[in-house]
């Protein structure tokens, strides 16, 4: 078996040629068969997005009204000690007031 050189200039040239036709016709084709694919991935890493931000939206809701029940349960607290002392107060002014009270400073 004989062994033929290979003329590199004819080859460049018969690469460089075909390739000035399908460079354009590879980019066109990958264009119009990849534009949808591309279109559907943006649309489902957007709706991931928004899904993730509404999640988000939802727990920080959440944490504010957890922390607006445990500030009305604080004023409802101070608001029965208030009107606790505010009794107390009232009792210890007027120990007269009471019923039976005269019974026990007349017994003294």
């Amino acid at each position: 078996m004989q062994i033929l050189p290979v003329d590199l200039v004819a080859l460049m040239g018969t690469i460089l040629g075909i390739s000035i036709v399908l460079v354009p016709v590879i980019g066109l084709t990958a264009r119009f068969a990849l534009k949808p694919v591309v279109e559907a991935l943006s649309r489902l890493f957007e709706a991931r997005g928004a899904d993730d931000s509404m999640r988000l939206l939802e727990r920080r809701l959440d944490l504010q009204e957890e922390q607006i029940d445990a500030l009305q349960n604080a004023i409802r607290s101070l608001n029965e000690g208030r009107e606790f002392d505010r009794q107390l107060s009232a009792e210890a002014r007027a120990p007269a007031a009471l019923p039976g009270a005269s019974d026990r400073t007349g017994s003294s």
